[in-house]
């Protein structure tokens, strides 16, 4: 195939957004307007992308680095000004230009191929992507001739009344012979109601010269939506999210409520993993097979093993291993990494710690900090005390060790292997192999107190 580039407008305002970020940097399931763009074009083989930055560009920057080259519209003047800003990287290439537009996160990367190869294959100098619209209003309507050739396009606020009676519109995305595009270009002018450059003139421009003008007509008028308002976003994220999900049922995975799960583009799941409602699974995540997640989970840019339950618990750029159970309403912090066959129960706080397989934490515990053995049995109300308003310290906990309900693990402290600590203790110094630390008051019991103080409690009628 001829050399192929795309030219991805991103420079509006979005005024309409209302917001201070570019719209291009909106996310739909874990993905800007722009990158769905960018990627949607690089999955046809397209290497070569320059975005036309200028709102906020440094956001824009920042999104898509140096996966792409830039050029800079400093005035909005229209989309026609707004490719001549990418002229630099045109002048002296031989092949063809794919133009698209930064807030169009719907479109498909066999749309793109499909009009690529309609363009190269009819030889055109220009192809434009369209689609029949119930209410076209707002949209450039296509002008075709008693032969069904496009003639023209006439926006929306420059068309007569028999024009704006026409139902296909622009979508906003062509494909120009890059020789066609720049001699077209230097031929624009703002002579129109917005006093803008149009780049849909120089489709009548590229057909006086005696070239030919193309449309493809896509049956699904929703890829070439593009994003104006909040609504328009959340239209287009539920558009989104049920092709995400779709691709992962597919594969086989369980969706139990589609309608209420959320994933987003690039997670992996096994297949026989069941996803239950109310469950977020977000960008970097990794699930194995035959895991359960939900209800009403979040897992967020983590690694969850194989047979692994997940339920009404928050897991956060943590790994979780194979047959272990977290929840319900558990807490993985960043940094967390909980082994195989481990028990972390409700109410029980992880934060950048080890635990160690066949370990059981089983209710209303916090590790912060440490480095938890295998076989371990963490009891109720545990608590690693990992600040001392200065500095985070470190615990460790060896192998087959048991700690009892409400201990205190004051850090820097460690646990030896098979050592046990008594409930209640709080424990400063380090407990040997094979020890019971015991670090609480003896009992003492003064009989007849309550009455002597007359503390006696009375049920009141």
């Amino acid at each position: 195939m001829e050399h192929i580039m795309a030219v991805v407008l991103a420079a509006g305002e979005g005024k309409r957004m209302k917001s201070k970020n570019s719209k291009v940097i909106h996310k739909i399931c874990g993905k800007t307007l722009v990158e769905w763009v960018v990627d949607a074009a690089g999955s046809c083989g397209i290497k070569e992308s320059v975005i036309v930055v200028g709102h906020r560009q440094d956001q824009v920057r920042d999104c898509l680095k140096d996966r792409v080259s830039y050029a800079v519209q400093e005035k909005q003047l229209g989309t026609g000004h707004a490719v001549m800003q990418a002229e630099k990287y045109l002048e002296g290439k031989e092949g063809h230009v794919i133009i698209l537009c930064g807030d169009t996160p719907l479109i498909t990367s066999d749309t793109i191929d499909k009009t690529i190869k309609f363009h190269i294959g009819n030889k055109c100098g220009a192809t434009v992507i369209t689609a029949d619209f119930e209410d076209p209003t707002g949209y450039g309507r296509i002008v075709r001739d008693s032969n069904g050739n496009v003639l023209k396009i006439v926006e929306d606020k420059d068309a007569n009344i028999e024009e704006k009676n026409i139902r296909e519109i622009n979508s906003g995305i062509y494909c120009f012979n890059i020789k066609d595009l720049l001699t077209s270009l230097k031929e624009l002018n703002n002579n129109n109601v917005q006093g803008e450059y149009y780049l849909t003139d120089t489709l009548e421009i590229i057909l006086k010269k005696g070239s030919k003008v193309g449309a493809v007509k896509i049956s699904d008028p929703s890829e070439i939506l593009g994003i104006n308002d909040r609504v328009q976003l959340s239209k287009a994220g539920e558009i989104i999210r049920n092709r995400v999900l779709e691709m992962h049922m597919r594969a086989g995975v369980t969706i139990i409520d589609p309608k209420s799960v959320y994933i987003d583009d690039g997670v992996k799941i096994g297949m026989d993993t069941i996803i239950y409602p109310g469950s977020y699974i977000e960008t970097g995540s990794i699930i194995g097979e035959e895991a359960i997640i939900g209800p009403n989970s979040r897992v967020v840019g983590s690694i969850i093993g194989n047979i692994t339950e997940i339920n009404n618990s928050v897991i956060i750029d943590s790994k979780v291993g194979n047959n272990t159970h977290i929840g319900p309403f558990a807490y993985l912090r960043p940094g967390s990494k909980i082994g195989n066959n481990v028990k972390i129960g409700d109410f029980v706080e992880v934060k950048k710690s080890v635990i160690g397989d066949d370990t059981k934490v089983s209710h209303l515990t916090y590790i912060g900090d440490a480095e938890v053995g295998n076989n371990v049995n963490l009891g109720c109300g545990v608590v690693v005390v990992n600040y001392d308003g200065k500095n985070k310290n470190k615990t460790i906990i060896g192998d087959n060790a048991f700690v009892g309900c409400n201990v205190n693990l004051i850090s820097p402290v460690t646990v030896k292997d098979n050592a046990y600590v008594a409930a209640g203790s709080t424990i400063t110094e380090e407990v040997p192999e094979n020890s019971l630390a015991i670090a609480r008051s003896r009992q003492v019991n003064k009989e007849d107190w309550v009455v002597k103080k007359g503390m006696q409690r009375t049920k009141k009628k």
